[in-house]
């Protein structure tokens, strides 16, 4: 279990029970990192064959793990498989099952054309799940399943994103090596979030700082049109959550 900056009090309660369970080792003492550096530092620890990374805020169901390696034993390597994550109230969320993040479904999910340009569509959730594993774009960072070498074949988690599209970024670079990404909808693994302090406006600012690093490094030939587009969706969105966040706290 990585502590990343948690409050003293709470990694005492961590400490506690890794005295308790002699399987647990709670790595600590180097703050808040980062998402994807904290993953890369807890998968640096690991020893065996595979690798499953789970949210502190998430819950996975009591047959959860023997249904990702069931599916492993389907597979050909290298692979990542993702579950259906699902909110507090059961509804699957956001980024649980994605097409490719490009500039065109970028700026086309922000005007609402994925409807009428498949092209432009980003979120698959909310469509009718499939009978089994289906091959995706990208799933949520909250909960991948993959071997400890396919992982590490592409160097883990990109550590320059602090927070968000890191997951993106991950599932991207995975496929571009060969990597099947998958999507498990017979997994249900609930994300109930809440487990950052952090003022929504500062989330929000490296979700943008994310999205902007993700583009840059992955589509560097887009033109400049484009850019200006992708630029003005992420500034938009970053001001219009912002605001939201910023009255929330207000009120």
């Amino acid at each position: 279990m990585v502590d990343n900056g948690n409050p003293p009090g709470l990694v005492d309660v961590l400490q506690i029970w890794a005295t308790r369970e002699p399987r647990l080792r709670v790595l600590s003492g180097h703050g808040n990192v980062g998402f994807g550096a904290a993953c890369n530092l807890g998968a640096l620890q690991a020893s065996g064959e595979f690798l499953l990374l789970v949210n502190p805020d998430g819950v996975l169901p009591p047959d959860g793990l023997a249904r990702f390696l069931a599916h492993a034993a389907t597979r050909r390597a290298p692979f990542l498989i993702g579950p259906c994550v699902l909110d507090g109230e059961g509804r699957e969320q956001s980024g649980s099952r994605q097409m490719e993040l490009t500039p065109l479904s970028a700026i086309g999910g922000r005007l609402g054309l994925g409807l009428i340009l498949p092209a432009a569509r980003y979120n698959l959730a909310g469509s009718p799940l499939p009978a089994g594993l289906k091959p995706v774009a990208g799933t949520s960072g909250s909960c991948m399943f993959m071997r400890r070498a396919d992982f590490w074949a592409i160097g883990g988690f990109d550590e320059g994103y602090f927070l968000y599209v890191e997951d993106v970024d991950l599932c991207l670079r995975f496929r571009r090596n060969g990597g099947d990404v998958l999507f498990a909808p017979d997994i249900a693994f609930r994300h109930l979030g809440g487990t950052s302090d952090a003022p929504r406006i500062v989330v929000e600012r490296h979700k943008a700082r994310g999205f902007r690093r993700y583009f840059a490094t992955h589509f560097p030939a887009t033109t400049w049109p484009v850019r200006m587009l992708l630029e003005a969706a992420i500034s938009a969105q970053f001001a219009w959550r912002g605001l939201r966040a910023w009255l929330h706290t207000r009120r």
